[in-house]
């Protein structure tokens, strides 16, 4: 990235916070995003349930919100976190399968949004700020994280909406058996150092850092 990090435990460990506020950030944004859809396209269910809202605690998810991002940066480990999904029922859906599309894109949209606005900002002020740099990065992990098409993630839904509905149910079934050992295989299977799930997605999040965050 941009900047030099030194070996400075204070430093690392501000790096660290640095990039559990971004994190809460995104994934505020994220799941408004998917609420705001929800609403326009004439579910209220989401605005019921008060996930209309920019405000963090109404997207909180006590362990995956605030506790492991807490401890990983903390621990120097990178930075990971989820929300609560929001609540949609697709019978207030006008066409159900397009809707359902849309509202699943529209949280990992909001991210690259998110993204290419910080690094408009950066460009004009000049202001290449390490928690800038760090909103920019972590917007787009989240985002290409979200398009994986593995059940529950945004891109399992944009994936079975995309099938036909007869290959729609019975891929819907295979992903709900298989998702989570597969993600647990790509999270935990060590290869060369790394895992499946890096792998995968440092590719894509380099190639857009490159182009957002100055001196990547």
């Amino acid at each position: 990235m941009g900047y030099t990090i030194t070996n400075k435990p204070i430093f690392l460990n501000m790096i660290n916070f640095l990039a559990f506020i971004a994190l809460i950030i995104t994934i505020t944004v994220h799941e408004f995003s998917h609420a705001l859809a929800a609403d326009i396209l004439g579910d209220p269910t989401p605005r019921s349930y008060g996930r209309l809202s920019l405000n963090p605690l109404v997207h909180a998810d006590l362990i995956g919100t605030f506790l492991l991002p807490f401890v990983t940066a903390l621990t120097g480990l990178p930075t990971i976190g989820w929300a609560k999904p929001v609540p949609i029922d697709t019978y207030n859906l006008a066409h159900p399968r397009r809707d359902e599309f849309i509202i699943a894109l529209a949280g990992p949209a909001s991210n690259f949004i998110i993204a290419i606005i910080t690094a408009i900002f950066i460009n004009i002020t000049g202001y290449n700020l390490i928690f800038l740099q760090l909103i920019i990065l972590i917007n787009i992990s989240i985002a290409i994280f979200n398009l994986i098409p593995l059940w529950p993630l945004d891109g399992s839904k944009i994936f079975l909406n995309l099938l036909p509905v007869t290959e729609s149910v019975q891929w819907q079934d295979a992903l709900s058996r298989y998702s989570t050992p597969i993600l647990l295989i790509a999270l935990f299977l060590p290869i060369n150092g790394s895992n499946l799930l890096s792998i995968i997605m440092t590719p894509p999040i380099q190639f857009f850092s490159r182009i957002l965050i100055p001196g990547f």
